[in-house]
C-alpha cells in the first residue's frame, strides 16, 4: 500500500488533525461537485428538452439526446443521494470472548458497546455518530428509536429482544459530542464470533461488502484458528484485495512470562504475514508487518477512561510494558485511520468520480453535436434567406418592368381595335339598306301593326350589325387579346414559384373573349316617326322639295304660310292630305323680314300667288284664261290630261308594298344618321372591353405575384427568427460545453488530489 501523506498529529479524540478528515474533506468536495454537475445536466435538459420541442428547429436536438440526459440526471440525482449516505466502515471480527467490543470502545474512548467473559454480542451492532444529545438504537427492520444511557441498558435491551439473531443488525447512534472519533463519517460494525455461526456468506453479503476496513481481533493467548481464517478467505473470495488489519488483543497476558515475549511475538507476526502474504494475497511482504499489532484493548480503554475522568492513565493495577502496548495502540489507530481514509475515499467515491467523467463528458459530446448541428443549419438558412431576399429584389424590379410594358400593349391593342371597329361600323352602316330590305315581317299602315312592325325591325337591324361586326373583328380582336394573355403569362411566369407556375392557366379563364357590339338601336330610333301618307311627284310640296332641297323647301313652305295668313287672316287656314300639322311657328318681326336674301323674298312672292290662285276659283280663271290666250286649248287640254293619268298612276300603284318600301327608305336614311352619330361611342366601348378583359388577366397574375412576395416576405421573416434561434442555440450550447470542461476540470483535480496515488 501506497504511503499517506505525512501527518503532524494522530490523536484525533483530542480534537487534533485526523487523516479521518481527508474523507470528510474529500466527500464535501466531491458531493459540491456532483451538485453542480446535476444542476448542469438539468440545465443541459431543459435546454435540449426545449430545442427538441421547437418545431422550428427540428433535427438540432433528437428525441434520444433529450431521454439520454434526462437518464444521467437521475442517475445524477441517485449518486448524490448515495454520496450524502456515505461513510467509513471499519468491520471487526474474531471468535467470542477474543475483546472485539473492547477494542471498538478503546477506540471510542468510553464503554458504547457491552463487553466482558462469554458471548456478550449477539447480534452485528454497527456505531455511528448523531448530532442529537441523546443515544438510542434502532433494530433491522424498524425506524423506532430505542433510547439508551448507559452500557447496561443497551445490553439489557439487546438481551431481551427475542427477534435479533446472529445475522440481525443493530444500529447504535452515539451522541458525536461525546466521541470525536464519530464526527468523522466513521461506522465501526461489531460481530458476534466466527464461532458462533455457519452462514458466514450471508454474513459477508449483507455487513461486508461495502466496508473499507477490516480488523481481525485474535487472541494473543493462543494462535489463529481455522474459523477465522476459513471466514477471511471467504472475504477475499468476494471483495478483491481487502484491507485486513491483525489486532493480536491481551498483549498483556506476555508481561508475566517476558523471557518468552519475543519468541511469541516473532511467532505471531510470521503465522499472521504468511496469512495475510501467502493465504489471503492481500499485500506483500513488505507491507504485512504494517498491519500485525500486539495491544491490550481493556487497558487502553481503562487508562482512556480515567483521563477521561481528570485521572491518571497510568493509574491503577497495570502490568509491566503499558506504554509500549498503549503506544502500539496508537500506532494501530494512526495506521488505521490512514488506510481507512485513503480506501475509503478510493473506494466510495472513485466509481462515482468515473461515472461522472463519463456522463459530463457525454453531455458534452452531446453539446458539441447541437452546436455543429446548429451551425450547419444557421448557414444553411443565411444561404437560404440570402436567395429569398434576392429573389424577392428580382421579383419587385423585374414586376415594375412588366407593368409597364404591359401598359403599353394593353393601350396599343385597345386603340387598334377602336380602330377596326370604327372602320367595320362606318361600312356597315354605308350598307345598312341591304340588312333593312333583308327584313321581312307581315306590314300594314295601321298604328299598332307598325308599332310592331318598327320594333321588329330595330332588333333585325341590331342583330345583323352585330353579326356583321362580329364576322369583321371578334375573330381578329380574339386571337390578339389570347396572344397578349399568352405573353403576359410567359412574362410572369419567372416570378412565381414552381408550384403555382403548373395552376396558372386556371387564372385565365379558357374560353374565347366575346366583345360585345350594343349598338342599341331600340333607343336611338325610338323616336323615328315614318311619313307613309300618298304624296304625288309633280305636287306642289314635292317639287319645293326637290329643288329647293329638305331645309329651304320646309323654309319657304312656312314663309309663304306665315305670309298668307298676314294678308288674310279671316281665310281658314286649308290642309291637304300631303300637308303636315299645321305650324306653331311665330310671326317673324319687321327687323326678321328686312334681313331676309332677295332669293327668299322671291320665293315668298311667288309662293303666295300660287298660293292665292290656287285657293280661289278667280284666280283659275284668270289664270286659265291667260294660258289659254298664250298656247292654245288643245296643248293645255294635252297638258292636263297627261297630268293626270300621271297622278291617277301614282295614285293607284301608292300600296301597302310602296308604303313599306316608302317606310324602310325613310328608316335607312333616319338611322344612317344616328348610327353616324354613335361610332366614336361603340369602338371606343369595344375598346374598353377589350382593355378590361386584358387588364383583368393582368391583374389577376400580379395578385399572384403580391401573393408570391408576401410568401417570400413571410419566409424572410420566418428564417430571420429561425437564424436568430440557432444563434441562441449555438451560443447556449457553446456555454454548456465551457460548463463541461469546467466540471472535467474539477472531477480531474479530484482525481489528482484525492484518488492518485500519493508521492
Amino acid at each position: 500500500m501506497a504511503a499517506a501523506p505525512p501527518l503532524t498529529r494522530s490523536d484525533s479524540a483530542r480534537g487534533e488533525f485526523s487523516p479521518l478528515k481527508h474523507f470528510v474533506v474529500a466527500k464535501k468536495k466531491i458531493s459540491d461537485v456532483f451538485e453542480h454537475l446535476l444542476n448542469y445536466v438539468k440545465e443541459t435538459s431543459e435546454f435540449v428538452e426545449e430545442t427538441c420541442g421547437n418545431k422550428a428547429l427540428e433535427n438540432i436536438a433528437s428525441q434520444d439526446q433529450k431521454l439520454e440526459i434526462q437518464s444521467y440526471a437521475e442517475k445524477l440525482a441517485v449518486i448524490k443521494e448515495v454520496l450524502a449516505r456515505r461513510h467509513m466502515k471499519v468491520a471487526f471480527f474474531g471468535r467470542t470472548s477474543n475483546g472485539k467490543s473492547t477494542v471498538v470502545n478503546a477506540m471510542l474512548r468510553d464503554r458504547v458497546l457491552p463487553s466482558g467473559i462469554g458471548h456478550t454480542t449477539n447480534c452485528f451492532l454497527s456505531v455511528e455518530g448523531t448530532d442529537e444529545d441523546k443515544a438510542y438504537l434502532k433494530t433491522e427492520g424498524s425506524e423506532e428509536e430505542k433510547s439508551i444511557k448507559t452500557v447496561n441498558q443497551l445490553a439489557h435491551a439487546l438481551h431481551m429482544d427475542e427477534s435479533l439473531d446472529a445475522g440481525c443488525l443493530v444500529r447504535v447512534f452515539w451522541p458525536k459530542t461525546k466521541c470525536a472519533l464519530l464526527r468523522d463519517d466513521l461506522v465501526l460494525v461489531d460481530s458476534p464470533g466466527t464461532d458462533v455461526t455457519t452462514q458466514l456468506d450471508s454474513w459477508i453479503d449483507k455487513f461486508c461488502l461495502d466496508a473499507d476496513v477490516f480488523v481481525l481481533v485474535a487472541n494473543s493467548e493462543s494462535t489463529l484458528m481455522n474459523t477465522e481464517k476459513h471466514f477471511f478467505h471467504k472475504v477475499n473470495e468476494r471483495l478483491s484485495k481487502p484491507n485486513i488489519f491483525i489486532l493480536n488483543n491481551r498483549w498483556d497476558a506476555s508481561a508475566n512470562e517476558p523471557e518468552y515475549m519475543e519468541d511469541v511475538r516473532k511467532q505471531h507476526t510470521d503465522r499472521c504475514v504468511d496469512f495475510l502474504v501467502e493465504e489471503l494475497k492481500v499485500v506483500d511482504r513488505d507491507q504485512a508487518p504494517n498491519r500485525i499489532f500486539f495491544v491490550s484493548a481493556k487497558e487502553v480503554l481503562n487508562s482512556r477512561m480515567q483521563r477521561a475522568q481528570g485521572m491518571p492513565e497510568t493509574g491503577g493495577a497495570l502490568a509491566e510494558g503499558f506504554h509500549e502496548r498503549l503506544k502500539e495502540f496508537q500506532n494501530f489507530e494512526r495506521r488505521f485511520e490512514e488506510c481507512i481514509s485513503q480506501s475509503a475515499v478510493k473506494t466510495k467515491f472513485e466509481q462515482h468520480t468515473i461515472r461522472a467523467k463519463l456522463i459530463t463528458e457525454k453531455v458534452k459530446s452531446i453539446m458539441d453535436a447541437i452546436n455543429i448541428e446548429a451551425a450547419e443549419k444557421r448557414v444553411a438558412a443565411l444561404e437560404d434567406r440570402e436567395y429569398q431576399m434576392d429573389r424577392l429584389e428580382f421579383v419587385k424590379n423585374q414586376l415594375n418592368l412588366l407593368i409597364n410594358d404591359i401598359k403599353k400593349k394593353i393601350k396599343a391593342i385597345s386603340e387598334d381595335v377602336e380602330s377596326k371597329v370604327s372602320c367595320a361600323m362606318g361600312e356597315e352602316i354605308c350598307r345598312l339598306h341591304v340588312i333593312v330590305d333583308e327584313f321581312r315581317a307581315d306590314f300594314h299602315p295601321s298604328p299598332h301593326v307598325l308599332k310592331i312592325y318598327k320594333t321588329e325591325l330595330l332588333s333585325h337591324v341590331e342583330e345583323g350589325m352585330g353579326k356583321n361586326l362580329a364576322f369583321r373583328c371578334s375573330d381578329a380582336i380574339n386571337a390578339s387579346v389570347q396572344s397578349s394573355q399568352g405573353y403576359m403569362i410567359e412574362s410572369m411566369l419567372p416570378l412565381l414559384p414552381s408550384a403555382v407556375q403548373s395552376q396558372v392557366s386556371m387564372l385565365v379563364p379558357n374560353r374565347k373573349f366575346d366583345l360585345s357590339y350594343d349598338l342599341n338601336c331600340a333607343t336611338l330610333c325610338s323616336d323615328f316617326q315614318e311619313n307613309i301618307e300618298f304624296r304625288f311627284s309633280l305636287g306642289w310640296t314635292t317639287l319645293v322639295h326637290r329643288f329647293l332641297g329638305s331645309v329651304n323647301a320646309q323654309r319657304a313652305l312656312t314663309l309663304v304660310d306665315q305670309n298668307f295668313q298676314t294678308s288674310r287672316p279671316a281665310l281658314p287656314l286649308a290642309s291637304t292630305p300631303s300637308s303636315g300639322p299645321p305650324s306653331t311657328i311665330s310671326q317673324p318681326n319687321n327687323n326678321e323680314t328686312a334681313l331676309m336674301t332677295q332669293e327668299d323674298l322671291m320665293v315668298a312672292m311667288a309662293t303666295n300667288v300660287a298660293s292665292l290662285t290656287s285657293r280661289t276659283s278667280m284666280g283659275v280663271v284668270i289664270v286659265g284664261g291667260v294660258v289659254y290666250r298664250a298656247v292654245g286649248w288643245r296643248l293645255i287640254a294635252l297638258s292636263a290630261s297627261m297630268y293626270g293619268l300621271l297622278y291617277l298612276y301614282e295614285r293607284l300603284t301608292w300600296t301597302t308594298k310602296a308604303k313599306e318600301r316608302s317606310l324602310k327608305r325613310q328608316f335607312v336614311d333616319y338611322a344612317t344618321e344616328k348610327l353616324q352619330l354613335i361610332v366614336s361611342f361603340t369602338s371606343a366601348n369595344c375598346s374598353h372591353q377589350v382593355q378590361q378583359e386584358m387588364a383583368t388577366t393582368f391583374a389577376r397574375l400580379c395578385q399572384q405575384v403580391d401573393q408570391t412576395q408576401k410568401e417570400l416576405e413571410a419566409e424572410i421573416r420566418q428564417l430571420t427568427v429561425k437564424i436568430d434561434q440557432l444563434e441562441t442555440v449555438q451560443s447556449q450550447s457553446k456555454s454548456l460545453r465551457h460548463k463541461a470542461t469546467e466540471l472535467e476540470r474539477q472531477l480531474e483535480a479530484f482525481t489528482n488530489q484525492y484518488l492518485q496515488p500519493q508521492q
